[in-house]
């Protein structure tokens, strides 16, 4: 009998790798929008909640996708459908050549948000397939170790992209407002030529990974049966399950927080006048905080802490991070932002099964209406924006000077993560209890 166990730990450890590779990808491709947004902002001379969109235009497809998603993944399989996610990454990533050259914002969004149909795509397929990889009881083990994967992958992504993409954009800016028009179209031309080697380099590997994928050593895998019948319940309808509506929620707020906490951060860092070089790696302390977050929630969860106790934790964290990046200024301000990485951590992993509980043969459907939760990165972020312009039109109207107005907005519409956490907290201490509209 241990000999088999044995076996089977050895056999899975593969399939295992290949999957956490395949996290590394769209954790990559995800978190290059830190860069994305102040690249994107100069470029095309954008607003703050115009730059936003960048988050908008990946994040939104998780709402148009998931279900198409789910509907493809039963006709292919978990394997296909991720070969077919990597190779509709590839894709988009071609799309940033024509979009680079024309400098055309809606281009690149689109280039983006194909590159965010085939994260649905990846994303549908790769959860559930790492949990029924193995043993159910060890499955958060599983997703903590795809979790690592996936926020290192962003780390690496921001630094890289930070580095390619933010070189000199300071310079450019001041250039900016002091040069002739047909300078200036120069300047941003260059600026904006700077994408065709990284997203050339982007789509041929992603290629390569989705002919590798279909041919990689990957057990076919399916839920059993009677997985679907297990929670029997009365019920007719996923509108009857007040506590999933409440989780989906959560999850999107979730979503949302974490997007700000990660692609706002080098913008944020350039606002407050640290240099593009020191501010692109401001997003790898969010991300690090993540993942030294993950490794502890795998220590501690379930043996010392419960997940609900987890969930409230890191809801009361987030909190208390949005007020100190409210009250500090500087880099103790950015140290906040970045701290939100801490709070964010296990906040997926806590929100999934206590959603899920009791769901019977709505869970399939449920699971869908989840992933579309993450839609909230395509809302939350935007809204920041705005807020950081109408703060800033504001101030600068009542005689404050630019660059302190541009501050100050920017620090100041961070109040926008305190509702986030408020809802998470309810969800965690009361919201994933109610399981029926009726007292």
């Amino acid at each position: 009998m241990e000999s088999a166990t044995v076996e089977n730990k050895k056999s899975s450890i593969i399939p295992i790798s290949i999957i956490a590779g395949v996290f590394f990808i769209f954790g990559f491709v995800t978190w290059i929008n830190g860069a994305l947004i102040p690249f994107m902002k100069t470029i095309n001379e954008l607003t703050e909640a115009q730059s936003y969109l960048v988050a908008s235009a990946s994040y939104i497809s998780f709402v148009l996708m998931a279900l198409p998603a789910s509907s493809i993944l039963n006709k292919i399989g978990y394997r296909k459908g991720m070969s077919l996610g990597l190779f509709v990454m590839a894709i988009g990533a071609l799309v940033f050549i024509p979009a680079a050259e024309a400098r055309t914002y809606w281009v690149f969004l689109t280039g983006i948000f194909i590159q965010g149909i085939g994260m649905t795509l990846l994303q549908t397929a790769a959860n559930p397939y790492i949990t029924i990889l193995g043993p159910i009881e060890s499955a958060a083990k599983r997703i903590s170790i795809m979790g690592i994967a996936n926020k290192v992958a962003g780390a690496l992504g921001s630094i890289i992209f930070g580095s390619l993409l933010l070189s000199g954009i300071g310079e450019v800016n001041k250039k900016l407002e002091s040069v002739s028009e047909q300078e200036k179209e120069v300047l941003l031309d260059t600026m904006a030529d700077s994408v065709f080697v990284p997203y050339i380099i982007m789509a041929i590997v992603l290629a390569i990974l989705g002919i590798l994928i279909r041919k990689a050593p990957l057990p076919n895998v399916e839920p059993a049966e009677e997985a679907a019948e297990e929670g029997k319940t009365e019920k007719t309808s996923i509108f009857q399950f007040p506590h999933l509506w409440f989780g989906v929620l959560a999850l999107f707020f979730y979503v949302g927080a974490e997007v700000i906490a990660g692609d706002t951060i080098i913008s944020y860092g350039i606002s407050l006048g640290f240099a593009e070089a020191d501010a692109k790696f401001f997003t790898t302390f969010t991300l690090m905080a993540m993942v030294a977050t993950y490794l502890l929630g795998a220590v501690l969860i379930p043996k010392y802490i419960t997940q609900k106790k987890a969930l409230i934790v890191s809801a009361i964290l987030g909190i208390i991070f949005s007020i100190g990046i409210l009250s500090t200024s500087g880099f103790v301000s950015i140290l906040f932002v970045a701290a939100l990485g801490i709070a964010n951590a296990l906040v997926w992993p806590a929100v999934w099964p206590l959603t899920l509980d009791g769901l019977g043969k709505f869970t399939k459907t449920a699971s869908a209406l989840l992933i579309m939760a993450i839609s909230g990165g395509a809302v939350i972020p935007p809204l920041y924006g705005r807020l950081v312009d109408a703060s800033k039109h504001e101030l600068i109207a009542n005689g404050m000077e630019v660059a302190e107005a541009t501050t100050s907005s920017a620090t100041g519409s961070y109040w926008i993560l305190i509702p986030c956490y408020l809802f998470i907290l309810f969800f965690a201490l009361k919201g994933h209890k109610i399981h029926s509209w009726k007292k």
